[in-house]
């Protein structure tokens, strides 16, 4: 396994509301977990990068 690394990031009111919720729902241990599994769904399904990322979502603009 790798070496995990701290990182800050910023995020809106409605994204940790999201995460949040996710970690409560999937009994995940914390935000972190929730949001390593968001990348490594991005990392394994190469197919759906574009549709992950090439779209412009501006929920929180």
């Amino acid at each position: 396994m790798d070496d995990k690394k701290t990182v800050s990031i910023e995020l809106s009111t409605g994204q940790v509301e999201y995460l949040n919720a996710i970690v409560s729902k999937h009994g995940l241990p914390d935000h972190g977990k929730a949001l390593r599994c968001l990348i490594n769904f991005a990392r394994e399904e190469k197919a759906e990068e574009d549709r992950i990322f090439a779209e412009v979502r501006c929920l929180d603009c």
